[in-house]
């Protein structure tokens, strides 16, 4: 998403949102925006205030001071319009007996003042759209978690909302649950919605996100790419982070003789390079460009040594966030 090109009035904007539960901050005056069409990550270790916050944004908890806005609107002074805009899927959500997975959006649909023709149509579309036409008359007590899942998605769309906020939506899922859920999120992403989503699988959130805010002891760390946090950020401890020591990926050699010579070949070029080696296998920290990636290659080849594979590995959203976080709890 090219944000350049976004409204100027954010779908989603917290300011000095803060929420305490005793002597206890769970939420610590955060401030960021998240624009229409864009794909937000919202991750942070087990209690940092991810889901405090994201449950003000949904108007089911209110803040001690600042502010939550949805499309504009005060989550706190204007809470039915904002409930109208948004969709909320919890972590965990209730499941009734004897009742079709049908009859369960059909709920949603009327509880949201849907009628007539455009009841019918939200529901088509929804079901179409999570795939659960195919089930739709199958109880939810015999439904996977996969299923459940699209079940609470479909519950979250069915008066077609804005704003979509996702706690956790992809926890416990197998593999292809989980690309199947990420496919669907780039899909509504496309058409206009915001997605504010909070995971620990943060090889997921990488592939799909176009920012992401990085939260510990209910306090901001980080807002961005994955590139700006890793090049722009200060530690977590306070001291400006070395942008190339951040900014630096891994290289991953394999060889087809020993590569201790490899490794003396590569020290004596690179002075302290600390290079780790097992048998013919080798990986070190390597700052640079693609193109000096390649240069690298190049030298091992024309120095005698048989490559039988060369990888470079680019730092990643993992990375990122353990560059700002010190695992503290609260």
């Amino acid at each position: 998403m090219n944000l350049a090109k976004s409204p100027t009035r954010p779908a989603i904007e917290f300011r000095g949102l803060t929420r305490k539960f005793g002597q206890t901050k769970a939420v610590n005056d955060i401030s960021f925006s998240v624009y229409p069409g864009e794909v937000f990550g919202y991750i942070g270790p087990n209690g940092a205030g991810k889901t405090t916050s994201m449950r003000i944004l949904a108007t089911l908890d209110v803040p001690n001071s600042g502010t939550a806005r949805v499309d504009g609107f005060c989550c706190v002074n204007d809470p039915e319009r904002v409930r109208r805009r948004i969709g909320y899927m919890p972590d965990g959500f209730g499941t009734y007996p004897n009742v079709t997975c049908e009859e369960y959006l059909d709920f949603f649909a009327r509880s949201y003042g849907l009628r007539g023709k455009d009841r019918l149509a939200s529901l088509q579309n929804v079901m179409g759209f999570t795939q659960l036409d195919q089930i739709a008359q199958k109880p939810i007590t015999g439904l996977s978690k996969g299923m459940k899942q699209r079940l609470c998605l479909g519950r979250a769309l069915i008066h077609n909302p804005n704003v979509l906020i996702l706690d956790e939506p992809a926890a416990g899922l197998d593999p292809r649950a989980r690309i199947e859920l990420r496919e669907m999120i780039t899909a509504l992403a496309a058409d206009g919605k915001s997605l504010l989503i909070s995971s620990h699988i943060l090889t997921e959130l990488a592939e799909m996100c176009d920012r992401v805010a990085i939260i510990e002891q209910g306090s901001l760390l980080a807002v961005g790419t994955v590139e700006e946090i890793l090049t722009n950020r200060d530690t977590a401890d306070g001291e400006p982070a070395d942008a190339a020591a951040v900014t630096e990926g891994q290289v991953l050699i394999q060889v087809l003789e020993d590569g201790e010579k490899l490794k003396q070949w590569l020290q004596q070029r690179y002075a302290d390079l600390p290079v780790r080696c097992a048998g013919r296998s080798l990986s070190f920290a390597f700052q640079g460009s693609e193109s000096d990636r390649a240069d690298l290659l190049k030298a091992i080849v024309e120095a005698g040594f048989r490559v039988s594979g060369f990888e470079g590995k680019q730092r990643s959203l993992e990375d990122a966030f353990l560059h700002v976080t010190r695992g503290r709890v609260q």
